[in-house]
């Protein structure tokens, strides 16, 4: 299949690439053929899209596991949570089916809009702090703030919103505004990119797999539902949401205002991209200043990604990505524990031992509090992988 439409998390596994040929163009009723150089910048421009989030939000994920701060720790996968994703996946992606059957169209649009506006700018406000960090002088003026909202009595009070910024998070959010009523106005092809890759980056770096077990039960998994149905495809057709990464076919003749695009799904990039994050982590704990695992998976990841492609534009039909994705990343790194005989290690390691007691987990939201980067972390992390609001816990003093 091969349309321009946005494809929704749950359904990006089976519309993630779309096929060169026989691309839908936006507002024009005829066929628009790419030509050889426009597939390939397209193609290249995706892959590389796609290497950016995993490669950093990895490197990201190591440090995020270290944090003392308990509202900035990540949300951590367990076995359970991953056999039941799949489940969790199909019912939001059947009801979003119902919604789209039985009302409008344009107004469910809008409201979605709105929301990933708002969790579109919190993702790349907390994406862009570690950078606007350097960029700063040290003899800037950076003052704290709190936003601090309880409910209940002294002894009962419960902490429903405590909100720490700083004034480099707050030029963050003013920029990631910008992009946000940009996308919101014009739905342009880059802004969409910047929100997904936001997303992405987010989903790699917060969203922590306890182990190979169930980092290989929650792909494997997926990979079998990445086929697909009625259902999925009305979805896919029907949702606008900067969920998938897209690049216009016909950039050369057409320049920014190109409409023809081969997109890519953030479900093909957050999915392998928590499992390789994971790899990087066990390659940390093993203290031989080695990352075999990360490069052997993270290679393994591009190597699916061009079979992926190669596939479709031989067969001339959009391709599931997981369905090569993900035996090249589970398959890579395990013959290289053979070799090595540290297969055991591999699947021993626990990654939740890296958190402080307590850590929360998938089933067990974080409240809203801390920095931007948490608040981004708990919106992202029950967006992208629940649908859940987060749950309240009982008000602790906080430090400035």
């Amino acid at each position: 299949m091969s349309e321009t439409e946005p494809v929704p998390v749950a359904a990006a596994e089976a519309l993630n690439i779309t096929d060169s040929n026989g691309t839908q163009a936006l507002n024009a009723s005829a066929k628009f053929v790419a030509t050889p150089e426009g597939t390939a910048l397209a193609y290249g421009s995706l892959v590389f899209m796609a290497l950016l989030p995993i490669f950093f939000g990895a490197l990201r994920s190591v440090t995020c596991s270290k944090s003392k701060n308990a509202s900035d720790m990540p949300e951590t996968i367990t076995g359970r949570d991953a056999a039941r994703f799949p489940i969790i996946a199909s019912c939001t992606l059947f009801g979003l089916y119902l919604f789209f059957k039985v009302f409008s169209q344009e107004y469910i649009n809008l409201l979605l809009s709105v929301y990933f506006f708002g969790l579109g700018v919190l993702a790349l406000s907390h994406t862009m702090s570690p950078l606007m960090s350097r960029i700063f002088p040290d003899s800037f003026s950076n003052k704290q703030y709190q936003l601090l909202f309880t409910q209940g009595a002294e002894e009962t009070k419960e902490e429903i919103v405590n909100y720490e910024f700083d004034t480099k998070n707050l030029v963050c959010l003013l920029i990631s505004s910008v992009v946000g009523v940009w996308y919101l106005l014009k739905k342009h092809w880059i802004a969409n990119n910047l929100f997904g890759l936001a997303f992405a980056l987010n989903g790699v770096e917060l969203l922590h797999l306890n182990n190979v077990s169930t980092g290989c039960i929650l792909i494997l998994s997926l990979c079998l539902q990445v086929f697909g149905t009625n259902v999925m495809v009305t979805v896919a057709k029907s949702f606008e949401a900067p969920i998938k990464l897209v690049f216009p076919q016909d950039l050369l003749e057409r320049g920014l205002e190109a409409s023809n695009f081969a997109m890519l799904g953030l479900g093909d990039i957050v999915i392998p991209g928590i499992f390789i994050a994971l790899l990087l982590r066990f390659d940390v704990s093993l203290k031989k200043n080695s990352r075999t695992y990360f490069y052997s998976s993270f290679l393994a990841y591009i190597f699916g990604l061009g079979l992926t492609i190669f596939i479709m534009h031989t067969f001339k039909h959009a391709q599931p990505a997981l369905l090569y994705l993900v035996p090249a990343c589970v398959g890579f790194p395990v013959i290289v524990a053979l070799i090595k005989g540290e297969l055991t290690e591999m699947f021993s390691y626990e990654s939740s031992q890296e958190f402080l007691p307590g850590s929360p987990r998938l089933t067990s939201f974080p409240t809203v509090s801390g920095s931007p980067a948490s608040l981004a972390s708990s919106m992202d992390a029950v967006s992208m992988a629940t649908g859940s609001s987060p749950r309240r816990r009982r008000l602790q003093p906080t430090s400035m």
